[in-house]
């Protein structure tokens, strides 16, 4: 346990994001105990042109013109910092010599703000925590008078190709330089390794209050009337990039009396694949957040079929969480990150492990093991998930 410190975070999402953010709810859980200044990504001439209309870059706009204010409290010990000074967008620049002067030149501006704040709130013996901004981040341990830093790997960020053009070279240079380096995945872990010695996994953290059913209180959709059983679904965002569309259509072909269920927006490589064609697969469209316990209530098994590439293996899928929190038998694709789960859930190599571990999750479902789900995944408290941060940050002390 940490207590009594300031603590700085940084991190490549805004706090006004609107969807889920892990490094909000490690600030959140970290302003516990601690005071805790949550900065922004400083707005850069790319969104600007790009966003120039929205409320979001209206609003930083005002910031820097000093119409509103840029330091502004969100909760007890808990503050969030519009940077005002605004960054070049050198990203797509093909020379990294030239981008590595441009982005200490970003660093120099995002940390004068930074530190600006800090003396306003007259934060002592810092404690940085950096959430994967590995550009705006990289000088910040010579720039800010800080005491210690932690970097912390969620997505394998440099496969992506944002990311990858300077990021292949610069993140390990980054994290060789951190005081610690923590990971959600046992994958990161060791990717991390390779640069520093601290680098620990501390698992990750899930708000599961949504999904608790020990009550039976939530209702199961009435689209599931008409639906034949068993029922085996998918919720979440329906993309060719991380699920497996040909074992989706392999377990429709081979069990025709299996209804395939998917809950979620699609993108064009489902619009367009042969799902749609089959009478026992049921696309039930995009939900409300809150709806999404009823619908995974309706499933018999709760499945997560990823293809495995770089954007996957490493992955922490928080979803996984929400289906054992239901008490629902769990199929996933194997991959390093899931092999934390491999006591709780059915991990399939092959799409005929997907067969035959479906028939099996089927026969044998009990109430034992749906209390074990349930317990197992709510194990995984963020107090749990920054307890191990707090413990690795000692640790490497």
């Amino acid at each position: 346990m940490i207590k009594g410190r300031d603590i700085v975070v940084i991190g490549i999402q805004a706090w006004d994001i609107e969807i889920g953010s892990n490094c909000k709810n490690i600030a959140t859980e970290f302003a516990r105990y601690n005071r805790v200044l949550y900065v922004n990504p400083p707005l850069d001439r790319a969104t600007l042109k790009r966003e120039a209309n929205t409320e979001k870059v209206m609003k930083r706009i005002q910031i820097q013109k000093g119409l509103q204010k840029d330091l502004v409290s969100i909760g007890e010990n808990l503050w969030n910092l519009y940077p005002k000074n605004r960054i070049e967008s050198i990203n797509w620049l093909p020379s990294h010599s030239l981008f590595k002067v441009l982005n200490k030149r970003n660093n120099r501006l995002f940390a004068k703000n930074i530190r600006s704040a800090m003396e306003r709130l007259d934060f002592k013996d810092v404690l940085l925590f950096n959430d994967s901004s590995m550009f705006l981040g990289f000088h910040l341990k010579e720039l800010l008078p800080i005491s210690f830093y932690t970097y912390y790997m969620r997505d394998y960020l440099i496969k992506v190709p944002y990311w990858k053009r300077h990021g292949e070279r610069m993140e390990p240079q980054l994290i060789k330089k951190a005081d610690v380096v923590v990971n959600n995945s046992t994958l990161y872990a060791e990717y991390g390794a390779k640069f520093n010695k601290n680098s620990f996994m501390v698992g990750q953290g899930c708000d599961l209050s949504l999904f608790n059913d020990e009550g039976n209180n939530i209702p199961i959709p009435a689209e599931f009337t008409n639906i034949p059983r068993p029922i085996i679904g998918y919720v979440g965002y329906l993309t060719g990039m991380r699920l497996d569309i040909g074992l989706l259509e392999y377990m429709a072909q081979k069990n025709k009396d299996w209804s395939i269920v998917l809950v979620g927006p699609e993108d064009e490589a489902f619009r367009n694949s042969a799902l749609h064609e089959m009478d026992n697969v049921y696309f039930l469209g995009s939900k409300d957040s809150k709806e999404l316990p009823a619908y995974v209530k309706g499933f018999d098994i709760a499945m997560n079929p990823q293809v495995v590439n770089d954007w996957t293996i490493g992955n922490y899928p928080r979803k996984i969480d929400e289906y054992l929190a239901m008490g629902k038998p769990v199929l996933a694709t194997h991959t390093k990150a899931m092999e934390m789960f491999q006591n709780h859930v059915y991990l399939a190599e092959t799409k005929e492990d997907y067969i035959a571990l479906a028939q099996r999750a089927l026969k044998e479902n009990s109430s034992e093991l749906i209390k074990s789900r349930i317990a197992f995944a709510k194990s995984h408290t963020w107090e749990n998930n920054v307890g191990a941060i707090y413990e690795a940050i000692q640790k490497s002390a």
